[in-house]
């Protein structure tokens, strides 16, 4: 509870941060003897603007106790009367401003720290569009999302997750588009949500996505304010956490998983035979391996002669069975792809390079492995990197159908398409089908699927997701809607 005198609420203060060396409790009195504290965590605030704006004109000009919010010139003031909301505004950059005499405390906004600048997103990196991408800090993010939708139905709703980490996360969606029960269901998953910390927007995704076993993800994932953008307009809700560049929005759709931002801004035939290319992309790398296994093992009957005798000439020599060998380039691929990633820049590229030139030629030479499967493993490798959306689900799936194309061949592969297939059509997302245009099957939403018809022909939103105000435009004059 706080107390009328400084000296109690300085002790209560330092206790409740533990003695901590980066929390300051200043007390001070005023040219009329008025004893005044602030509370602060060093780093966290501007200390020039408090020191020349707020405590110089506090101290030449409050006379009594009520009179000090008359002299702190900012707006971002307001008055609280609870401990433990104090405490949550200090650690989060505020000025907490103690008079004697009062029972309240002044808070007042003077956040400032370090900072990365706006820069181009790493994983989503675009020829033709805009470059900038969400950072780390929740109030630029927030603002990068207002300059796309300068809309006063944007609306931003605050709460805070992480019983130690109190982590600020922002849910935000456009009033009069978005789809009322799918925010609804968000809030109430939200909600739910009890656990110490929050440090990357993956702990929510993990806890409030519908089936957390399930390999494909049902949210999607983005560092682009325009791809926000776009996704709010069409009624969906988005979610920022502090401390993270990755948004998480929701509901998703699986075709979304072949589609990029700049398609929207290339002529649409190019962007129609980039979508179709993702998708072909996607079954070769998931069902390629396996086929070869399949093949080579038990139909090679289904193979050109030419081809097959070319194929049992390089593996002449080779001691690994067909299916052990693809699985273990598989899995150094996995091991190369991490490296890269994992190692320093300057260092990391050369690791890539030599893993997979100087290691490959050297195990094709001394018959370890043939040199087809280096081939079809490459070629799989390829194809991932065009749809990285769907990368984690890729690496799991191409495995396992490896494995069953080497124990029951053919039969194996088309067993795990179906299984696979059945996955992807039984999933939800907020309630939303996740293979909806497929299936269900929507011919409206088929224009803006693996195909991408005219702008001038999206006439509606994505009718599974709006259910009011689904036209976006309207049709061009003289034909239907």
């Amino acid at each position: 509870m706080i107390s009328k005198r400084i000296r109690d609420n300085k002790e209560l203060f330092i206790t409740l941060f533990n003695n901590s060396s980066d929390f300051v409790a200043y007390d001070f009195e005023t040219l009329s003897n008025l004893k005044i504290m602030v509370c602060y965590i060093e780093g966290l605030i501007d200390r020039d603007i408090l020191d020349r704006d707020i405590l110089e004109s506090i101290t030449v000009n409050v006379k009594k106790p009520k009179d000090i919010k008359k002299f702190i010139m900012t707006s971002s003031i307001k008055e609280v009367y609870s401990v433990d909301e104090i405490v949550n505004e200090i650690v989060y950059g505020r000025v907490a401003i103690f008079v004697e005499g009062l029972k309240k405390v002044y808070i007042v906004g003077l956040s400032k720290w370090d900072k990365r600048q706006v820069d181009q997103p790493q994983a989503e990196s675009v020829i033709k569009g805009p470059k900038e991408g969400f950072i780390e800090d929740i109030a630029v993010n927030k603002v990068l999302l207002r300059r796309k939708l300068r809309n006063n139905n944007l609306v931003y709703e605050d709460m805070r997750l992480g019983k130690q980490t109190k982590t600020m996360v922002s849910i935000a969606y456009i009033k009069g588009i978005v789809n009322e029960a799918v925010l609804r269901e968000l809030k109430n998953r939200l909600n739910k949500i009890n656990i110490d910390s929050i440090l990357e927007s993956g702990y929510i995704e993990e806890l409030i996505e519908d089936r957390p076993i399930t390999i494909f993800s049902t949210i999607t994932i983005t560092e682009k304010p325009d791809v926000a953008a776009a996704k709010l307009l069409e009624g969906r809700v988005a979610i920022f956490t502090d401390g993270t560049p990755h948004v998480l929005i929701v509901p998703r759709i699986f075709v979304e998983g072949f589609m990029s931002s700049e398609d929207y801004y290339l002529r649409p035939y190019y962007a129609s035979f980039l979508r179709v290319l993702r998708v072909i992309a996607f079954i070769i790398t998931i069902y390629l391996p396996g086929a070869y296994v399949a093949l080579q093992l038990y139909h090679q009957e289904m193979i050109p002669t030419v081809l097959l005798v070319s194929a049992a000439a390089s593996r002449e020599g080779v001691p690994l069975p067909i299916t052990l060998e693809t699985i273990l380039l598989i899995i150094a691929l996995e091991l190369t792809k991490e490296s890269g990633v994992r190692l320093p820049k300057n260092i990391g590229s050369t690791v890539t390079i030599f893993g997979a030139l100087v290691l490959g030629q050297a195990a094709v030479q001394a018959s370890l492995v043939s040199a087809p499967t280096i081939i079809l493993v490459s070629i799989t490798a390829l194809a991932e990197f065009i749809i990285p959306q769907l990368s984690e689900g890729i690496v799991v799936y191409r495995l396992l159908v490896t494995i069953l194309g080497g124990f029951f061949g053919i039969y194996g592969v088309v067993c795990a398409f179906l299984v696979i297939t059945t996955q992807v059509v039984s999933l939800e997302s907020f309630g939303i089908p996740f293979a909806w245009t497929w299936a269900p099957l929507n011919k409206t939403a088929l224009k803006d699927g693996p195909i991408r018809i005219h702008k001038r022909n999206f006439i509606h939103r994505p009718l599974a997701i709006a259910r009011k105000n689904v036209k976006r435009q309207q049709p061009p004059r003289g034909e239907g809607s």
